[in-house]
C-alpha cells in the first residue's frame, strides 16, 4: 500500500500547486507528467495518481460544495491552502472511489493534515471526512 499512499501524497500536490496557481489540475498534472517523461530525476506519476486528479477534477463543483456546506464556521476560501485540498482529495476519494476502504481514506488524508499542516488539521480532517463518511449514500444521490 505504500504504492498507494505516495500516489494520494502526489495528488495532493498536484491539487495544491493548481490551487496556488489558480491553475486547472489538470493542467498541472499534464505537466508533472511531462516533467517526468523528460528529467529522469523526477519520479514518474503514477496510473493511481492520474486516477484521482482526473477524478477529482470530474467532480471539483460538487466537492467544493460539500465541503463549503459542512466546513462549521470557515468558507472555502479562508480554510488553509493545505488542508482545502486534503479535503478535497479525501472528500472525492470517499464518495467516489468504491475501491478503497472508507477508514484507509480517513487514516491517508489525515496524515497528509499532520505532515503538511497545522498541529489542529488533522482532527478538522477527520471530522468532515467523517461527516461525509456518514452521509455518503446521500451525497452520491444527491448528485445525480
Amino acid at each position: 500500500m505504500a504504492a498507494r499512499n505516495t500516489a494520494r501524497k502526489r495528488a495532493f500536490q498536484i491539487l495544491f500547486e493548481a490551487d496556488q496557481r489558480g491553475t486547472d489540475v489538470l493542467t498541472v498534472l499534464a505537466d508533472w507528467v511531462r516533467h517526468s517523461r523528460s528529467d529522469t530525476r523526477q519520479p514518474p506519476v503514477s496510473e493511481y495518481t492520474m486516477e484521482l486528479v482526473e477524478g477529482y477534477a470530474q467532480h471539483v463543483r460538487r466537492i467544493d460544495e460539500l465541503i463549503s456546506q459542512y466546513a462549521v464556521g470557515w468558507t472555502l476560501d479562508r480554510m488553509p491552502v493545505v488542508d482545502r485540498n486534503i479535503l478535497r482529495l479525501g472528500a472525492y476519494e470517499l464518495v467516489w472511489v468504491d475501491g478503497t476502504p472508507d477508514a484507509v481514506v480517513l487514516d491517508e488524508a489525515v496524515q497528509l493534515a499532520k505532515e503538511f499542516s497545522t498541529d489542529e488539521s488533522p482532527s478538522f480532517v477527520n471530522g468532515l471526512l467523517g461527516r461525509f463518511k456518514d452521509l455518503k449514500p446521500s451525497l452520491r444521490r444527491d448528485e445525480e
